[in-house]
């Protein structure tokens, strides 16, 4: 069971990328894919192959609950049964314990994760009768969780919450343990976690009800790009406190849990053992593309006379597309008529895009940067451009760099994650992440050097050969599968002592 938050089968991006790549070539294994997304959504983005048997989608912030939206195979007597077993009892005496314990770890400065195994794993047992919904709508359960706020949590840290911050506060609970409410996940031998974050739940259930194994694959570090992202934020400090100490908790359950951690670069590493996993579990696998696909084409006749730089990227804030926009007039200044040309999704943070438009016409930039939305055929869209760019402030082992080597077109690219694992000083530059200048002078040295160009272009394109292909990266993941399937199962209970 592949599962993957906000990513494959239904949006682009690396990890999509990653995942059909993975999903497609894999010999011998079937796939149920296990799809987190923020709301439902009805048509995958990609073709799925033969190897995917089941897709299973769980959206967590729609109007309605997932079970509203989709049947999770269980019966409808058990569902209506669920709803009326589920009474102020039946709570008190078995979720009101796990819920305090849950709170009460969230908070403190414990390393016990056996206890937050068992914690989750009592919550999945009492799911397994009781209904989600009416449990966590329960006045018992806002009682208790505003009694630990305002006695244990708040007199320790200042400000204090608000009423309307601990509302948010538990809303983002309540959606965060939706796949709690799906304990009805298919018997599996593995569960693959794509991010060290929440969707590790149903993996847990997987375990705790068949003994399946976990792998968990880290592409950006999910805590990482937490913190980043609440670093610009404006919440308030209850909440931004709340949701770091939530998912350091879950990251690090996360690493626990795993039977093996594979990362997508070196980077990781430090961070992943910086929250406690165990060194002996981790594994680095490159991503790897085909050459044959990603592979040196000639200019398009059109801008065979602009020097053009092109980027494959969605545009939201970790791939800080606000920089791109900067350093493009800075090479204005150098090469008159450069030209950007932006492909990704840039209807997914709308805001983010009307931000990145204004920018581009504050800076006089219309004729110069042009954000030209999704496009399907990914790999011939890097010989449109004399190089490629990537200006993000978080990586893991970024398709586009390696994509962009494999076309023979050289890269400019912030020193993020494992993008210097992958981009060596003779494939094109590193450049500081959120520095324009540096990124725009970068740029117009290679739009003005051909013979750098060139010379770039061939080093890159033999490094992919040698390091980066599609053989390499499959092969590795299916002797990880035959590795972690051949582990003995552990015992499985059906209940706690």
């Amino acid at each position: 069971m592949l599962v993957t938050e906000g990513t494959y089968p239904f949006n682009g991006g690396g990890v999509s990328t990653w995942a059909q790549i993975l999903c497609s070539e894999t010999r011998g294994v079937d796939f149920t894919l296990y799809s987190v997304n923020a709301a439902y959504e009805t048509v995958p983005k990609y073709t799925l192959p033969e190897s995917i048997k089941e897709v299973i989608q769980v959206p967590l912030w729609t109007p309605d609950e997932p079970y509203d939206y989709i049947s999770y195979g269980e019966q409808y007597y058990k569902t209506v049964g669920k709803k009326e077993w589920t009474t102020t009892r039946a709570i008190k005496r078995g979720f009101l314990p796990s819920f305090k314990k849950l709170l009460r770890f969230i908070y403190s400065d414990q390393q016990d994760l056996d206890k937050l195994d068992q914690i989750f794993k009592k919550m999945w047992l009492f799911f397994e009768d009781y209904d989600f919904k009416e449990t966590m709508r329960n006045v018992l359960v806002w009682e208790m969780y505003r009694k630990i706020i305002e006695s244990e949590i708040v007199p320790e840290r200042n400000p204090a919450a608000t009423m309307l911050d601990m509302t948010i506060g538990m809303r983002w609970m309540y959606r965060f343990l939706i796949p709690l409410a799906i304990v009805d996940v298919p018997k599996v031998d593995i569960c693959h976690v794509t991010i060290s974050g929440f969707p590790i739940i149903p993996a847990l259930i997987a375990h705790y009800k068949y003994g399946s194994k976990i792998v968990l694959t880290e592409h950006g570090v999910f805590i990482r790009e937490r913190l980043l992202a609440l670093n610009n934020s404006e919440f308030p400090f209850f909440l931004k406190n709340l949701l770091i100490k939530f998912s350091e908790a879950i990251a690090r359950l996360s690493y626990y849990k795993a039977d093996r951690i594979i990362s997508v670069n070196n980077f990781n590493r430090k961070w992943e053992e910086w929250y406690g996993a165990d060194p002996a579990k981790i594994q680095v696998i490159y991503n790897g593309i085909d050459p044959d696909q990603f592979t040196p084409r000639p200019k398009p006749e059109p801008l065979k006379k602009i020097p053009t730089v092109v980027a494959l990227a969605r545009i939201f804030e970790l791939k800080d597309i606000l920089t791109m926009i900067q350093s493009c007039a800075i090479a204005k200044k150098e090469v008159p008529n450069v030209q950007y040309l932006v492909y990704g999704d840039d209807k997914a943070v709308p805001e983010y895009t009307t931000e990145c438009l204004n920018l581009i016409a504050e800076l006089g930039l219309k004729e110069n940067f042009k954000i030209m939305g999704s496009r399907e055929n990914a790999h011939l869209l890097f010989a449109e451009g004399d190089i490629s760019i990537l200006t993000s402030i978080s990586e893991g082992f970024p398709y586009t760099v390696i994509e962009s080597m494999a076309s023979g077109v050289p890269v400019v690219a912030t020193d993020v994650g494992g993008v210097k694992e992958a981009l060596d000083p003779d494939s094109g530059f590193l450049c500081k992440p959120k520095d324009a200048q540096e990124i725009g002078e970068a740029v117009i040295r290679l739009l003005t050097d051909e013979p750098l160009r060139k010379k770039m272009s061939d080093h890159g394109r033999k490094r992919i050969l040698e390091n980066f292909t599609v053989d390499k990266f499959i092969a590795e993941y299916e002797t990880v599968y035959q590795e972690i399937h051949a582990l003995p199962r552990e015992s499985i209970k059906s209940s706690i002592e």
